[in-house]
């Protein structure tokens, strides 16, 4: 297992390129998911210093707070509501550059501008998503969506 992050401070592409190998060693032989999903929280806020990283478990019709780095955040989120709700129950990323714009944002921190929400799947169904936010509008493109997508891949569910 690897310990210790080596941050890139290159192009947003170079520093996917860099990180998801780490993340690959930081979870490679580590069977607990929560375990799992706290690093792979903690490498991408130190990657790229978003405001706030983290999961949503799905617990019935609600997604439930999991591991996140940054301030404190919506604990519960109903099935089809906010962009994480939405994201899993149209099963695909989300990528929102103003927040203020999306009908239904449910605003956890007043300080969240732009985000992405990026479904993860176990048995052909979302267990959980990933949910990164930004101070800044305009933060995440298709090279988030593209890398995100192959980070939350890494996750396996028993």
């Amino acid at each position: 297992m690897a310990e210790d992050l080596v941050i890139n401070k290159g192009s947003k592409q170079d520093q996917y390129i860099s990180i998801l190998p780490q993340i690959r060693a930081l979870i490679e032989g580590e069977d607990d998911l929560i375990a799992n999903m706290a690093n792979i929280s903690a490498a991408l806020k130190e990657q790229f210093g978003f405001f706030w990283t983290g999961f949503y478990l799905v617990r019935g019709q609600e997604l439930v707070l999991g591991p996140f780095q940054g301030p404190v955040a919506c604990t519960r989120i109903a099935y089809g509501k906010g962009v994480c709700g939405t994201a899993w129950k149209l099963q695909q990323t989300l990528v929102i550059p103003d927040v203020d714009a999306f009908p239904g944002h449910i605003a956890c921190s007043s300080l969240s501008r732009s985000e992405i929400v990026v479904p993860v799947f176990g048995n052909n169904e979302v267990k959980a998503v990933l949910d990164i936010d930004s101070e800044d509008l305009n933060t995440f493109d298709e090279t988030d969506r593209q890398y995100l997508e192959e980070i939350v891949s890494l996750i396996k569910f028993n």
